[in-house]
């Protein structure tokens, strides 16, 4: 037994050591066949061998399932369709748009498969105060289905309300399906997945932590926001359920967004998300009445819904910022809570901006998450050296995501500029040209840069070294946080 014990004792450090070279180069191989970038290929295999285990372990977590195979392995399949109807719209055929859109057009619809839709309507719905009060209405006045996913859903004021709303309307014979991320469902101490099935509410979380699931799916998150009432009125946007959106009832930690209802044919687009989505979580399957309508024109706006995640709608918003930058003539504004570009990313910025095209970039002058905050900071040197003007909102902290280009054409949705949304994330959008939308969101953009600090290269320069080290530091973190 002894001799035994001590021979383990003996051998344990080879093994140790064999098991660290297998795994080191199981990585060394993968990430050499595998990564696009050089630098992420440099860094993964650097970790590999410098972190005997751990870093094997972190890549195994983050570097392979991360992106195309964990997404693929969901099964979500956007070529699932609602009775009749093609759910990537490939034969359908785009409506007419300004000619100086052509380009984006044809580059969406190329990347999505989906048509670009006339005779939509989008209210922009500012703050909680405006959103909740409407999304609300909306659903005391279902007739027919009412379906709502949220990253977020807090057990707060706004949370308890929609629960009372959405229990109500089951009870008076409305079909309700709420799906809330996993993820999101922590940040509230009581689950509302569990509050809203004692109401009486169908209710699903989308990819529960589960043991099988630690390695291929840790990293992946529903960060959507959809809700649609009876087929015919959807709601979208950058808002989570949280009492911290209704500003009017000064909430102690409150945060600025923007919202949108939608009525129109895209409607349906909203719908089949939220469905494709809802079957992959619990095998039910959402077809025709009553969760679709027929959705005649009703405004001017043309339309088109772009869904983004791990999966087979890989790389779609990337794709689309890339296009609507090199399209750009005039002027490009954007407004997102974090900021972490790739590097293809941001030298497309700094080149739309030294071609003459005006690029304003809203950004909080401090976010709830200080880490991210820090890490943004080494890019703004380059941005603004450029001719990017870098804005800084003041408190509260502003959540809100807009990309406005030139007079007629932006994107709304639930994506941040970073890496875990244009890469981690599933998230949808609406791409929307008119001419109107655009100016009531170029006013809402001037407002804010009215009250932030411009950043300029003075201002940068006189930045202490201490805080350059820090940001410089927490910046070689950007591509996992």
């Amino acid at each position: 037994m002894t001799s035994a014990l001590q021979m383990a004792q003996s051998l344990a450090p080879l093994l140790l050591s064999l098991l660290h070279l297998g795994c080191a180069l199981a990585v060394t191989l993968h990430a050499l066949l595998n990564k696009r970038q050089v630098q992420t290929t440099i860094g993964w295999i650097a970790l590999a061998w410098l972190a005997p285990l751990v870093g094997p372990l972190l890549y195994l977590m983050l570097g392979v399932n991360r992106i195309q195979r964990a997404g693929v392995a969901l099964g979500l399949n956007n070529t699932w369709h609602a009775e009749g109807r093609s759910a990537n719209a490939a034969h359908e055929a785009d409506a007419p748009c300004r000619p100086e859109l052509a380009g984006i057009n044809r580059l969406t619809r190329a990347i999505t498969g989906r048509a670009l839709l006339a005779g939509n309507a989008l209210t922009p719905l500012i703050e909680g105060d405006a959103a909740y009060p409407a999304m609300l209405g909306a659903i005391n006045a279902a007739r027919h289905s009412v379906t709502l996913l949220s990253y977020i859903f807090n057990d707060d004021a706004v949370g308890r309300a929609f629960v009372d709303a959405l229990a109500r309307a089951q009870v008076r014979g409305v079909q309700v399906r709420v799906l809330i991320d996993a993820v999101g469902a922590r940040y509230s101490r009581v689950s509302m997945v569990g509050r809203l099935r004692q109401a009486g509410v169908p209710a699903a979380a989308f990819l529960p932590p589960r043991l099988s699931r630690l390695l291929a799916q840790a990293n992946l998150r529903n960060h959507r926001k959809i809700m649609v009432v009876d087929g015919e009125l959807g709601f979208t946007g950058g808002m989570n359920i949280s009492a911290g959106h209704w500003l009017s009832t000064q909430p102690k930690q409150p945060i600025q967004c923007l919202h949108f209802a939608v009525r129109g044919p895209v409607v349906t687009d909203l719908q089949r998300t939220f469905a494709i989505d809802w079957a992959f979580t619990t095998g039910e399957a959402l077809h025709g009445k009553p969760w679709f309508a027929d959705n005649a024109a009703c405004g001017p706006v043309l339309a088109r819904g772009v869904p983004d995640g791990p999966d087979a709608d890989i790389d779609h918003m990337r794709l689309v910022i890339l296009g609507a930058l090199a399209t750009a003539r005039h002027r490009v504004r954007i407004v997102t809570p974090y900021f972490l570009p790739d590097e293809v990313l941001l030298t497309t910025l700094r080149v739309t901006a030294l071609r003459g095209v005006a690029v304003d970039i809203v950004l909080p002058g401090h976010s709830n998450l200080p880490l991210l905050d820090w890490a943004m900071r080494p890019q703004f040197g380059w941005l603004v050296a450029s001719g990017c003007r870098v804005h800084l909102t003041s408190q509260p902290f502003d959540h809100t995501k807009l990309f406005l280009v030139d007079e007629a054409w932006c994107l709304i949705g639930s994506t941040n500029w970073d890496a875990r949304s244009l890469r981690l994330n599933f998230e949808y959008n609406l791409e929307c040209h008119d001419a109107d939308l655009v100016r009531q969101l170029d006013a809402l953009v001037d407002e804010r840069i009215a009250r932030a600090q411009t950043l300029t290269r003075e201002a940068l320069a006189r930045q202490p070294m201490w805080a350059r080290l820090r940001d410089r530091l927490v910046w070689l973190l950007s591509p996992y946080l």
